[in-house]
């Protein structure tokens, strides 16, 4: 019998097939047996009937979650299930049974599951988190190779710091301090100007102890580096770069996407153009000096925090409305479990709208508070994108804040043309980028500023001795980027096995 993958049932309606895989869940019925069934490529219900498979049916009481099997039947079109088909089953065979599998359907804490990670990757959720991540990796691929740009590589262990020493990981390389790269930039630049476009796509480290939402200690970088262009140049191919690869996830990941309840028309906010603004003009806006399209920062948070206390108190009367049916003695069980599962809904929605109501406050009082050449923090970044609901671009910053290598405002020396893109729903910066200096006097000036070994930039110094040319290029974390198109609120979920200051297991 030919073995096929559940997502090319599509292809065998009608015909007998055998899948081989996992069981996720099972549910019985008079002479029935419903297995959901996932091999890697999805998931799939089969319907294993008694007077199908005979004597054998007694054995699917023994299929445990996770336990594997092979499953032969025929497929069948069916929209109401998952995946929109099948497989009505005339044989199977138990390939092993699975031990008592440690992560049930009911709720684990966040450590719990991450020290299963090995494991919790096989949940529908995780699954369906890992194929999106799949196919971003894919589209920013295609996107570069697309556009004639060579894919590089730049060393993971390096002598030297790109943007300072203080969060990186240092290691000993036979005798000689090392690091391990918190960028492969610098590299690029070179590499850049042998082969005009290259971008370099690997992991990347940073050793700072944050334990924010959006911090790993070990990620992977997509660093583009282009000769010839200038920030302007660099900030369209940002933007065509961000829009080609989300809505490509979009085409090729529907059902994914489904499985994580993602909201698809706000992903399609990159469709527009996306607003750039100095960072001038952000602190303006976030500081309520300047509004946007008609709306103060400040009086919209206030608003914001008003309706989160009115929906606070609405889901507190909700609960204890829907608590009453399910403790009652006279409701049928299907309205109790019904009222039971929203009762679930309403008290995890109840913990972020609590959330919101102590953060917002501090959210006003950082806005009211913020002092011009300070760097933005993430309640800042929330607040900038939720008035333009789509992606901005911050360019123009102050040069105390960024990085040394970045090429400064003509006319104004204090400010140098670096660029975050900001995403929106409360995601903040996924894009940083900037033109690179060519000056070879000032970049020695910085150099001595930020006390690093010209030694070690030698190098680099030489490439702006041997043809130097205007050049500029960008960092996209990928992590960051796949935790916004999911909707996750934890950037852990964004990689296979997450590297924090606080886990180095699994």
């Amino acid at each position: 019998m030919k073995w096929i993958y559940i997502n090319e049932m599509k292809n065998h309606v009608g015909q007998e097939v055998t899948l081989k895989g996992w069981v996720a869940n099972r549910r019985d019925s008079k002479g029935l047996a419903f297995v959901t069934l996932r091999d890697g490529m999805g998931f799939c219900q089969c319907v294993v009937a008694e007077e199908a498979v005979g004597d054998t049916f007694e054995q699917t009481k023994s299929l445990s979650q996770e336990s594997a099997v092979s499953i032969t039947g025929i497929v069948v079109k069916d929209e109401k299930q998952l995946g929109g088909f099948e497989l009505q089953a005339n044989a199977f065979e138990i390939i092993d049974v699975a031990e008592d599998y440690p992560i049930t359907p009911k709720e684990h804490g966040v450590d719990f599951l991450l020290e299963r990670r090995h494991l919790w990757l096989r949940s529908k959720r995780q699954w369906a988190i890992m194929k999106v991540r799949n196919a971003t990796i894919y589209a920013i691929h295609s996107f570069f190779q697309n556009r004639d740009f060579a894919l590089m590589d730049s060393p993971i262990f390096t002598g030297s710091a790109a943007e300072g020493t203080t969060d990186l990981f240092k290691t000993d390389y036979f005798g000689q301090e090392a690091y391990l790269a918190q960028t492969g930039q610098l590299y690029g630049e070179a590499m850049a100007m042998a082969h005009g476009k290259i971008y370099t796509f690997g992991p990347t480290f940073r050793a700072e102890k944050s334990k924010t939402r959006r911090h790993l200690t070990e990620f992977w970088m997509i660093e583009p580096e282009m000769a010839f262009f200038d920030l302007e140049m660099d900030m369209d191919l940002i933007e065509d770069m961000l829009r080609f690869v989300v809505n490509e996830v979009i085409d090729r990941c529907q059902a994914e996407l489904e499985i994580l309840d993602r909201d698809i028309e706000a992903l399609k906010s990159v469709n527009q153009k996306f607003p750039r603004i100095t960072y001038d003009e952000a602190i303006d806006i976030l500081t309520g000096k300047k509004d946007v399209n008609g709306i103060n920062a400040i009086a919209m948070l206030e608003e914001d925090l008003a309706q989160t206390k009115a929906a606070i108190e609405d889901a507190k009367k909700e609960i204890e409305e829907r608590e009453i049916i399910v403790n009652d003695n006279v409701s049928k069980k299907g309205i109790k479990n019904f009222n039971r599962n929203k009762v679930a809904q309403l008290k995890a929605s109840l913990k972020d709208l609590e959330e919101d109501e102590r953060n917002i406050p501090q959210w006003i009082e950082s806005a009211k508070n913020f002092e011009h050449g300070g760097d933005l923090g993430g309640s800042d970044e929330t607040v900038l994108t939720r008035l333009f609901g789509c992606p901005i671009m911050v360019y123009n910053w102050p040069r105390k804040i960024k990085a040394f290598y970045m090429k400064r405002v003509e006319g104004n020396l204090d400010y140098v043309k670096g660029v975050d893109v900001l995403a929106p729903e409360g995601y903040g910066e996924i894009v940083g980028g900037s033109e690179r200096e060519t000056d070879l006097d000032f970049l020695l000036e910085q150099i001595a500023e930020e006390n690093l070994s010209r030694e070690d930039y030698e190098w680099y110094l030489d490439l702006r001795r041997f043809g130097s040319v205007p050049h500029a290029g960008f960092g996209l974390g990928l992590e960051r980027l796949i935790t916004w198109i999911c909707k996750l609120k934890h950037i852990r979920e964004a990689i296979p096995f997450p590297r924090t200051s606080q886990r180095l297991k699994p």
